[in-house]
C-alpha cells in the first residue's frame, strides 16, 4: 500500500473505500456520489472488482444478459443508476468506462489495492460498529493496521450513530482527516412495511441492521433470517422461506443487494421467493447536503492539478 504507485487514468476518480471487512453501507453513499456528478453536468460510471464473480476480464454490465454469478451483486445494483464495468484489474474496467464516454469514474471498494490511483478517496466508516477491535485480520476486521491506512483517506463519513463515533472521530482528528456524517433510510414504499408481519431475509455485512430497521419502520419482524455476506440463495433456503411465509402469511422482505442476487435466476424455488419478496430500498443522507457536490468537485480539482502536472 505505501509503495504502490497505481495506474492513472484520463477522468477524476473518486473512490469509496472502507478500513475493515464486512458491510459499513458504502454502495449507497457510491450512489449518491453518482447523482451529484450527474447533477453537475457528468457522466458518471462505476468500477468494480466484482466480488464473487466469474470474470476474467473488463467487462461492462448488462443486466438484461447478467446475473450476480457473471458480475456480482453490487455492480447489478449500481447499474440501475449509471454504467458499471468490472475487472479483477480495475484499471481495465476504468478503461473500458472511458471509452464508453464515462467521464467520471467512482471505485467501489479498493483503497487498499493500489492497482488504480483515486484523485480522491473517502473512507465509510460504521458508527456502531467502528473499527472494531483494531486488530488486523484473520484476529480483528481491519484490512490493514490504521497507520497504513489513515494516509490514504482523503475524507472519513461515519455512517449512523453509535458507541464507536466518538473513537473514530478522535482518531480520524489526530491523522488530520476530516469526518463527515451520513445515514441511511429508507426510500419509496417504506410505509408498506407498517404494521405488516414480516419474514425478513438478508446476505448483507450485517444482516441486523436491516432487521431493525423494518422495526423502526413499525414492521412485525416474526423471524429475521441473517445470511453470509453476499452469499447466493439456494433452492433449499428459498423453499424454507417460501413454507415459512405461507403457513404464517408473513410477507418476504428482503434488501436489494439480495435482490439483486434473485434477478435472473430461474430455478423454481428461487423465482417463486423472488417473485413474492417486498425490498426495503435505502438512500444515503448526509448531515451537509453540499457534501456529496462538494467531493464530486474536490475529486475534479485534485484531477486538474494531476492532469497539468503530468509531463
Amino acid at each position: 500500500m505505501a509503495q504502490a504507485q497505481g495506474a492513472v487514468v484520463s477522468v477524476p476518480v473518486l473512490c469509496v473505500g472502507n478500513f475493515t471487512v464486512g458491510g459499513t453501507g458504502k454502495t449507497p453513499i457510491a450512489e449518491r456520489l453518482a447523482k451529484a456528478a450527474a447533477s453537475q453536468g457528468r457522466k458518471p460510471g462505476f468500477v468494480l472488482r466484482g466480488y464473487g464473480a466469474r470474470i476474467t476480464e473488463a467487462l461492462l454490465v448488462d443486466p438484461a444478459r447478467h446475473t450476480h454469478a457473471d458480475v456480482g451483486d453490487e455492480a447489478l445494483m449500481l447499474v440501475r443508476t449509471a454504467p458499471v464495468a468490472v475487472s479483477p484489474a480495475r484499471v481495465d474496467a476504468a478503461r473500458l468506462l472511458e471509452n464508453e464516454g464515462v467521464d467520471f469514474i467512482i471505485m467501489d471498494d479498493g483503497l487498499q489495492s493500489g492497482k488504480l490511483r483515486p484523485d480522491l478517496s473517502v473512507v465509510v466508516v460504521d458508527a456502531k460498529r467502528g473499527f472494531g477491535n483494531g486488530y488486523c485480520l484473520p484476529a480483528g476486521p481491519l484490512r490493514a493496521p490504521l497507520s497504513a491506512q489513515f494516509p490514504k483517506a482523503d475524507m472519513i463519513l461515519l455512517n449512523g450513530e453509535g458507541e464507536k463515533a466518538g473513537v473514530v472521530i478522535d482518531l480520524a482528528g489526530a491523522a488530520g482527516v476530516p469526518v463527515e456524517h451520513v445515514r441511511q433510510q429508507p426510500v419509496g414504499e417504506a410505509a408498506q412495511f407498517s404494521g405488516r408481519k414480516v419474514l425478513a431475509y438478508a446476505g448483507i455485512g450485517d444482516p441486523q441492521k436491516f432487521f431493525d430497521t423494518l422495526e423502526a419502520l413499525g414492521a412485525d419482524v416474526v423471524e429475521g433470517v441473517p445470511l453470509a455476506d453476499h452469499a447466493p440463495m439456494t433452492t433449499a433456503l428459498a423453499r424454507k422461506l417460501l413454507d415459512r411465509s405461507g403457513r404464517d402469511d408473513l410477507l418476504p422482505v428482503t434488501t436489494a443487494k439480495d435482490m439483486a442476487r434473485l434477478s435472473g435466476v430461474q430455478e423454481t424455488e428461487i423465482a417463486a421467493l423472488r417473485d413474492i419478496s417486498a425490498v426495503l430500498e435505502i438512500t444515503a443522507v448526509f448531515r451537509d447536503e453540499a457534501v456529496p457536490e462538494r467531493l464530486v468537485q474536490a475529486t475534479i480539482d485534485a484531477f486538474a492539478k494531476r492532469f497539468d502536472a503530468a509531463p
